[in-house]
């Protein structure tokens, strides 16, 4: 379970770090079907992509804890799931975007429970080990 989780988390992390960067080196041209959304989301996306760095190295600091730390992953994994949610409203006013932008949907939606679960076997089966090493002494 802390294997999964850690692999997970790393690759959360890198994932977004990597996005995240494309979208501040490449701006309107990194969001597939934008085309030329002009001067002012050109700017605004590629600091959101600074952004999402940001929010990569997060990822990446909670992979790094020994044990993993539930409550951060939780809380990580709860701003994934509303950026889901988000696009599902976008979706509701404006209506289906570029394929691509459903698929992202469906991996903010899927992934936060997967992520919810993994950190509560974690913290759970850390509350174990420390119970086990007291009853040891």
């Amino acid at each position: 379970m802390e294997r999964a989780l850690r692999v997970l988390t790393t690759l959360m992390g890198w994932s977004c770090v990597a996005i995240g960067l494309f979208h501040v080196a490449l701006g309107n041209a990194a969001i597939p079907g934008a085309g030329s959304a002009g001067t002012t989301v050109d700017s605004w996306g590629r600091f959101m992509g600074a952004s999402f760095v940001g929010y990569g190295l997060a990822w990446l600091w909670a992979a790094r804890q020994r044990p993993i730390p539930a409550r951060e992953v939780r809380w990580l994994a709860g701003v994934f799931l509303l950026g889901g949610v988000g696009r599902l409203l976008s979706l509701a006013v404006h209506g289906w975007p570029q394929w691509f932008q459903i698929v992202l949907t469906v991996i903010e939606l899927a992934l936060p429970p997967v992520f919810l679960w993994l950190a509560g076997a974690q913290e759970r089966a850390s509350r174990r080990d420390v119970q086990a090493v007291s009853a040891d002494r």
